[in-house]
């Protein structure tokens, strides 16, 4: 029986959602994309041969229309990956921060992951191998020389805040699931040129940052869970 993913947060062909859809349906999976845009998933799914679906991660109503719709087609889900995340706010003051900004950033780096997770189970519990992945980032990691939430060369207090919540909500996920078929981990594509310009900043294609969130949802049996990865090595907290 063919496996199946779904993706969250696909909304550009540059992204990263869309190049790790692209290569887990190069590895024969039934590929989901989800994005708030539902004409804008239905043109990228349509490049690669995946199911589009309209999917807003901060809205509780949406994830059920899509449970339902997932439920209906496949009666299973075996990855989750939680990629969708915004709210880079480069260069900016943690004392300035707007607190509505902050709770939007939370609502949808931390809860939106939070939401899917909670949602999703019942259909992830009927697969074998089921695994869950937590897109992040290096401003999440208190050890990161470059990016870590004590160094990042553009501060991003908000953001880097968010994906460190995020890394603890993939530990205690983890944790619940200890000892079951389940594999839950965090992963840090790295700085990837998903935006033009970025090459000149030293971003690197963003085929390299994907290949370290599709390794993490294809892990074997043997493989980890409630690690944070960049590449499929280990990363600092």
């Amino acid at each position: 029986m063919e496996k199946v993913a779904l993706i969250s947060g696909v909304s550009r062909e540059s992204g990263l959602g869309y190049e790790t859809a692209r290569q887990m349906k190069a590895l024969g999976y039934i590929v989901i994309i989800g994005a708030r845009d539902e004409e804008k998933a239905i043109e990228l799914a349509s490049q690669i041969g995946a199911v589009a679906l309209e999917l807003d991660v901060t809205a509780e109503t949406s994830i059920a229309q899509a449970v339902a719709e997932v439920q209906a087609r496949f009666g299973k889900l075996d990855a989750l990956i939680n990629n969708a995340g915004a709210f880079f706010d480069q260069d900016a003051d943690v004392l300035e921060a707007d607190v509505e900004f902050i709770k939007a950033a939370l609502d949808t780096n931390l809860l939106g992951a939070w939401r899917m997770a909670k949602a999703f189970m019942p259909l992830m519990e009927k697969s074998p191998q089921p695994r869950i992945v937590n897109v992040s980032s290096g401003a999440g990691s208190f050890t990161d020389p470059v990016f870590g939430l004590a160094y990042h060369f553009s501060k991003v207090p908000v953001y880097g805040v968010s994906k460190l919540a995020l890394n603890g909500f993939t530990v205690k996920l983890a944790k619940r699931l200890e000892g079951s078929a389940f594999k839950v981990n965090a992963v840090d594509p790295g700085f990837t040129a998903t935006y033009p310009g970025t090459e000149q900043w030293g971003a690197r294609p963003v085929e390299e940052g994907a290949k370290g969130i599709v390794w993490a949802a294809t892990l074997a049996d043997d493989g980890p869970s409630g690690g944070f990865f960049r590449d499929g090595q280990p990363l600092s907290w």
